[in-house]
């Protein structure tokens, strides 16, 4: 891994992140990105597919030693308060962040050089960065992974949604908006190839799902992007959730490429061994997909399925040439 870091702008153009005031009343969704630079005292090992698993086991347990009770509660253990206007169902709620950490999947990182991780945050009106400053500070300094080896945390940056830093001090930098609406100008929309990245669990009613069928995909996704932003965001969207899952029924899965991964991660407190594996590959769809193109860019920031806050469900739209349309 290259030890240099990507060199900081202090001002800049936002504007592609900026939240006009008429966007309010539209189908957007709002979050922060932050990547967090570290340098190693120690040789780190980040197990293979178990890297981010890793960083949010040590993670909460340092986050209720810095943070207070509420805090904590709010950003690790998010349930529903008394009289709340949440979705049917929800007693506890998602974790209002992501982590992203598979770009240190199998690494060992030797002493000097650098590090770091990314972490997505929904909860936009409470800036929560200061509490994940102050948990990553002490996870440095106790020690990652299963050989505790140590770290220093160097600096804290805001990406957007091109991957551009900005120095960040404890206050936040406006929020990446992205639009669930489809675009008034679409692009050829008849087929689209998906990209799943890290281990991905779709939940039906059955059970898990075999295979990422269309249906099952963009109801997991549209649910999850829903009661995050009615949790944590603007509100509610503004959609027909019956009329979408019912146009979405008519997208076929035309061409499924996935490996399973066996992972296994042993709970530090209980000692129960949980599976967080899934899978990965590709899956390439055909229908008229022009609406659900915004949702499934959507999947790369938010993740779908089960697990998303330790990076799982990470998928990526991958572009098709003419020749494969």
């Amino acid at each position: 891994m290259d030890s240099r870091y990507p060199p900081f702008s202090r001002s800049g153009n936002q504007e592609s992140n900026a939240i006009p005031l008429y966007n309010r009343a539209v189908n957007t969704f709002e979050f922060h990105r932050f990547r967090f630079y570290f340098r190693a005292l120690d040789p780190l090992h980040f197990p293979a597919g178990k890297s981010a698993n890793v960083v949010r086991g040590a993670f909460g347990m340092l986050l209720r030693d810095t943070a207070a009770p509420a805090a904590y509660a709010r950003l690790f253990e998010p349930r529903a308060a008394a009289g709340s206007r949440v979705p049917s169902g929800l007693a506890d709620w998602p974790r209002p962040f992501v982590f992203r950490a598979a770009h240190l999947d199998g690494q060992t990182i030797p002493p000097g050089r650098g590090f770091f991780l990314d972490v997505h945050i929904f909860d936009v009106p409470r800036p929560a960065l200061p509490h994940f400053r102050a948990a990553f500070e002490a996870l440095a300094e106790a020690g990652i992974g299963p050989r505790r080896g140590r770290a220093i945390l160097e600096s804290v940056a805001q990406l957007d949604l091109d991957d551009c830093p900005q120095a960040v001090a404890d206050l936040p930098l406006a929020p990446c908006l992205i639009s669930l609406d489809p675009h008034p100008d679409p692009e050829p929309d008849d087929r689209v190839c998906l990209r799943f990245l890290t281990p991905t669990e779709l939940k039906t009613a059955g059970g898990l799902s075999e295979r990422p069928e269309f249906p099952i995909l963009f109801g997991r996704l549209r649910d999850r992007l829903s009661t995050l932003r009615a949790l944590y965001g603007a509100g509610p969207l503004d959609i027909d959730f019956r009329a979408m899952g019912e146009r979405a029924a008519s997208i076929r899965l035309e061409r499924c490429e996935l490996e399973w991964e066996r992972v296994e991660r042993r709970s530090a407190r209980t000692g129960q061994v949980h599976p967080i594996g899934g899978f990965t590959g590709e899956a390439e769809y055909a229908g008229p997909l022009a609406e659900f193109l915004p949702w499934l860019r959507a999947a790369r920031w938010v993740g779908v399925g089960r697990q998303t806050v330790w990076g799982k469900g990470d998928v990526r739209v991958k572009a098709l040439s003419d020749a494969e349309r």
